[in-house]
């Protein structure tokens, strides 16, 4: 077990939320979205609300100015070759005016949230608009 999995926790629920996310969208027609937190207290990771974001505009709206968070995303989209493909990625989002306490804080999770939602890759971002760019990061895999 690693040092991560034994400081971080996630719950039951909240494992299995992961995973019906994650199995849910793998088809879906349009991105999907959702956001997570630390809480500081219990060291737990869990959902920030229970809305699911269809467009990435709405993502950029809900993110904190000060506050780390983590975004899972399936975001369907059309190669060039025609094919579809709906990558999910864990949006690692660490804006740079937080402080160092929740640098490290979401820092120390960032592998344990990769491996638990069972996410293709990690994109970092440290602002909202950031999202913007998403899909020309997301169709260059």
């Amino acid at each position: 077990m690693s040092s991560e999995a034994r400081l971080y926790t996630f719950s039951t629920e909240t494992k299995e939320k992961l995973r019906k996310f994650r199995l849910g969208t793998s088809r879906a027609k349009d991105p999907q979205a959702v956001i997570y937190q630390i809480n500081k207290q219990t060291l737990e990771i869990d959902q920030d609300g229970d809305e699911v974001f269809s467009r990435v505009e709405d993502i950029a709206d809900e993110l904190p100015d000060h506050s780390p968070r983590y975004v899972l995303l399936s975001y369907p989209l059309t190669l060039p070759s025609g094919r579809l493909s709906v990558p999910y990625v864990l949006i690692y989002y660490l804006p740079v005016t937080c402080n160092a306490e929740l640098r490290m804080l979401y820092a120390g999770a960032k592998e344990l949230m990769r491996n638990t939602a069972e996410v293709g890759r990690v994109i970092e971002i440290d602002t909202a608009e950031d999202l913007e760019g998403l899909e020309a990061k997301l169709g260059g895999e």
